[in-house]
């Protein structure tokens, strides 16, 4: 039988960056400082009005298949998480497929799940691979969050950013992705909303669990979300453990969706776990939903901080609500 393995990965970020400054200008009122403080960002990329999650992904992908010097012919299947599709159908996969010019035997799909869809899609890129169905599989994230949100939205447009990210699971002998776990509560769906758009009507649509104090078209409850994480993630990371017969010091790093600083801080109060041991990087991207893990882990390779052969724990949660973890092994040849 064989596994899967996270391999190379691949992240685009859009050409514009907004950063604090530039926001502090435009709105003189808003306090930058405490904001930044609050959520650890600096700033964001932002897709261009005409630029789509597609055309991010693209970008990610020919990255990928350049410095990797990959067969396209080879890739049998592209899943694809992303919560702002090109097209309420068709499937946005199906475009990736005959843009990156793949083979016509490559299976294609979307997965809307958004934070925890990193954790998801390796889990069945993992099935995909474990039941020989594919033996090379493109995993691509791409979010632009941004155009879900008002200019003038202080709470979200401090927060979230675009980006796209490619990572390429492939077959191998031995597992270092395991122990699986995941979890929803739909009747959370109220804290993190887009309510027009799909085939539901704005009359019957779910209404935000807060008033709306914002024109976007994305409504978010912040405190809500922190109280929501907070509990259900510590409890998540000790099923895992248990689950698996391990204990805290068994494991290497707790690589958790990059969602703000205040969240991830009170996660690391709240489980003592070290602040080297859950790090904390999107002071210059912002969060970008289901792409903040595959950069996160691109980086952390980049900087050889992911020892060779330690057991990590991937961890994703937010929209649905949903939440998903596993444990890993980087064994991807290229640490530099």
């Amino acid at each position: 039988m064989s596994y899967a393995q996270i391999g190379p990965i691949s992240v685009h970020l859009p050409e514009k960056v907004e950063d604090n400054a530039t926001l502090q200008e435009q709105f003189p009122s808003w306090d930058l400082d405490l904001i930044a403080e609050k959520t650890g960002i600096q700033q964001r990329h932002i897709a261009a009005p005409e630029e789509t999650a597609a055309d991010l992904a693209v970008k990610a992908c020919e990255q990928l298949f350049e410095r990797e010097g990959l067969d396209r012919s080879s890739i049998d299947f592209v899943l694809l998480c992303t919560q702002t599709p090109d097209y309420p159908l068709p499937t946005t996969a199906c475009l990736l497929q005959d843009r990156l010019g793949l083979k016509n035997q490559c299976g294609a799909i979307d997965f809307n799940l958004g934070c925890s869809g990193y954790v998801y899609g390796t889990a069945m890129a993992d099935g995909l691979i474990q039941s020989g169905a594919a033996r090379s599989v493109l995993l691509v994230t791409a979010e632009t969050y941004s155009k879900y949100i008002d200019e003038n939205d202080r709470s979200l447009r401090t927060i979230f950013g675009d980006a796209a990210a490619a990572t390429l699971i492939t077959a191998a002998d031995e597992p270092s992705l395991w122990g699986f776990q995941f979890g929803s509560d739909g009747s959370g769906a109220d804290m993190l909303i887009v309510g027009d758009g799909g085939g539901r009507p704005k009359d019957d649509a779910i209404r935000p669990r807060h008033r709306k104090r914002w024109k976007s078209r994305l409504y978010m409850d912040g405190p809500s979300l922190i109280n929501f994480t907070v509990d259900a993630i510590p409890r998540l990371v000790d099923e895992i453990l248990e689950a698996n017969g391990l204990t805290d010091d068994r494991i290497g790093h707790y690589l958790f969706h990059q969602a703000t600083w205040k969240m991830l801080d009170q996660l690391r109060l709240r489980m003592n776990i070290e602040p080297e041991r859950l790090p904390v990087d999107l002071a210059d991207v912002g969060n970008t939903v289901s792409c903040t893990l595959p950069i996160l882990i691109e980086r952390m390779r980049q900087r050889d901080q992911l020892n060779r052969g330690a057991t990590n724990m991937l961890v994703g949660f937010g929209v649905g609500l949903s939440w998903g973890g596993c444990l890993w092994r980087d064994q991807f040849r290229d640490q530099a």
